[in-house]
């Protein structure tokens, strides 16, 4: 068994394809193959499941990955001590929902490039609900997830800044007009909604619920995108972070509604898992983040119940 394969093995499970961990350990696919399928050989089980051109991590796997990750963060703890931290280089496996990556990371990843351009940095977007997930199974690093705050006491978690959810329409929508709402004018619109289980949603229910409105017609989405520019095209009332939507109200294509979502407090959160090693990559990165997100200080930085 050798380290380039374990390291090898990690960017595999990173990335969960070939080809981005080729281009990310700059050695050809069929390379990264041949060390993953010596792996398993050696080990006698099979690390991946390969479904079509998917790969997933079998249960195998993630045991592994376990141990191989704790084995890999010492190495990289004394490779540091006796090299040079200010140039520092080495891979990073950030996890964001798609929202965030699209809107709040860029100017962090290219702030940090140009800080450590050695550093391989190999991102992937994970559904919000499967993020913490991440951290435990070790394909992750550091994860940026749009929520209400969350409570671990496995996990950091440091919100970074509160983003504010509106209700957005066409500005030739009927209500778009209205400088007040009541909770009647609601009745018989289509909302547009990320899909069940997506953590928005439940706030979207919760707090129509809280109002006395049970019976909603929705159209669900999955993607953030989709969901705007059907806004846009007048079919429905969309539930959305500003973020998403400064744009589009700029250029008056979305009108937000004056209406008011109780109890609703949403931050842009970071979180890495409390039992792992942080690198001077790791710290660096971190520190970006803070510099290039934060605009206030967070409400608290970790907190004690289980998950």
């Amino acid at each position: 068994m050798e380290l380039r394969q374990l390291n090898t093995f990690r960017t595999v499970a990173s990335t969960l394809n070939f080809t981005r961990a080729a281009e990310a350990l700059n050695y050809v696919p069929s390379n990264v193959t041949m060390q993953i399928k010596a792996l398993e050989d050696e080990l006698g089980v099979r690390l991946f499941d390969r479904l079509g051109k998917q790969l997933a991590l079998t249960t195998a796997g993630k045991r592994f990955l376990t141990h191989i990750r704790d084995v890999l963060d010492k190495l990289d703890e004394a490779y540091s001590v006796v090299h040079d931290t200010e140039n520092l280089s080495g891979t990073l496996t950030i996890s964001a929902n798609e929202v965030i990556c699209a809107y709040r990371l860029p100017a962090v990843f290219q702030q940090f490039r140009s800080r450590h351009p050695n550093v391989r940095l190999i991102f992937r977007s994970v559904p919000n609900q499967e993020l913490k997930q991440s951290l435990f199974e070790g394909t992750s690093d550091i994860v940026y997830m749009l929520d209400e705050p969350v409570r671990s006491s496995a996990l950091t978690v440091e919100p970074l800044l509160e983003e504010t959810f509106r209700l957005f329409t066409a500005p030739d929508h009927p209500l778009a007009k209205r400088t007040k709402l009541q909770l009647e004018d609601f009745h018989g619109e289509v909302f547009l909604t990320n899909e069940k289980g997506c953590p928005y949603r439940t706030m979207f229910d919760r707090s129509f619920e809280k109002e006395g409105i049970d019976s909603i017609t929705y159209l669900e989405f999955q993607s953030a995108e989709a969901l705007k520019q059907c806004a846009i095209s007048g079919i429905g009332i969309a539930f959305l972070p500003d973020i998403v939507t400064e744009a589009e109200v700029e250029r008056g294509e979305l009108v937000a509604l004056p209406w008011q979502i109780p109890d609703l407090h949403v931050y842009t959160q970071m979180l890495w898992h409390k039992d792992k090693w942080l690198s001077p990559i790791l710290l660096s990165f971190i520190e970006t983040a803070r510099e290039g997100l934060r605009t206030s200080p967070p409400a608290a930085s970790s907190s004690s119940s289980s998950l």
